[in-house]
């Protein structure tokens, strides 16, 4: 970077994994890849949620807001990482970097809510059968996803301010492949013990809120699967839910270990990681998580594919 000249240049670098040039190679051929199956894979659940009536219900409606958001939250994040990776230009301009922020940061957090909705949508499917086409009526679904994406983004807003209002003094170098809040607060040259104790507050809320709906909706489906009699039922009921559980154990899994684990700079090549992990390849997995482990779904792709071939 020392062909920009530094005293106009007011954005940041992005070191990333600058330090390793052959890993930076494949890492941007891999990338390129999951990227690329990550739009397909997602665009074929909602076009296949929109095609298929079978499909209408409360279920593939989450579903869809999932795959829309697992879209939106890659491409805030991979294009930039694809193009610092493609050449030694590793500079953001400093408001691309503030919209990466925090369009990254509200994603993530809708995902986060929203996991925790479709958790009760199982739920209510499993424990409330006989009145769940009441209780999960199309008003509720369209309120409770809304909520989740203004609550996201509210969310986003006031942290991604808060850290863009400290001082840097001058610092500009993130060691990081995407404008993320725990490196950008190493960069304040002032106490960011407030910032921190925020930052921790809205990941409590925005983490462990949906997780104790998860662990609360799955412990009951639980003790209703096992008053079943017969093991077919018990595997009926339990199959419904598997898809939704691989994905939350994925994501909260991975988000919580980062976001609450202690800071330690020797461990900051395994944040980089680990944030590759969440923001690449769980949205990628998710298409294949729901699609390989829900008949509906297949059925649904097969129904499409033959009409297509009929057609001709």
């Amino acid at each position: 970077m020392e062909q920009k000249n530094e005293s106009f240049f007011t954005g940041f670098i992005l070191l990333g994994f600058s330090d390793r040039l052959q890993l930076e190679l494949v890492l941007f051929v891999v990338l390129l890849i999951f990227y690329i199956f990550t739009l397909l894979g997602n665009t074929t659940i909602i076009a296949l949620s929109y095609l298929d009536p079978r499909l209408h219900t409360p279920m593939y409606f989450f579903l869809s807001n999932l795959s829309f958001l697992d879209m939106c939250y890659t491409t805030s994040i991979v294009p930039q990482f694809l193009f610092n990776l493609s050449g030694a230009d590793k500079s953001i301009s400093f408001g691309g970097c503030m919209v990466q922020m925090y369009m990254s940061l509200a994603l993530g957090g809708v995902e986060c809510i929203l996991l925790g909705v479709m958790a009760f949508d199982r739920y209510a499917a499993v424990c409330r059968p006989l009145h769940y086409t009441v209780i999960m009526h199309p008003g509720l679904c369209v309120l409770m996803a809304s909520a989740s994406w203004i609550t996201g983004f509210a969310n986003s807003l006031l942290q991604t301010e808060l850290v863009f209002l400290l001082p840097r003094c001058g610092k500009n170098k993130l060691d990081h492949f995407f404008c993320e809040i725990p490196p950008f607060l190493k960069l304040a040259c002032v106490d960011t013990t407030i910032n921190v104790y925020a930052s921790f507050f809205a990941s409590v809320i925005m983490l462990l809120t949906p997780v104790a709906l998860i662990v609360f909706s799955y412990g009951r489906i639980v003790r209703a699967v096992l008053r079943i009699k017969s093991t077919s039922g018990q595997r009926k009921a339990f199959g419904t839910c598997g898809s939704h559980l691989t994905v939350v154990s994925l994501f909260f899994g991975t988000a919580i270990y980062v976001y609450f684990k202690p800071s330690s700079n020797d461990s900051q090549d395994q944040d980089k990681f680990m944030s590759l992990f969440y923001t690449v390849i769980i949205p990628m997995t998710n298409p294949l998580i729901y699609t390989l482990r829900n008949r509906d779904v297949k059925g649904a792709m097969k129904k499409v594919l033959w009409k297509d071939s009929d057609s001709r």
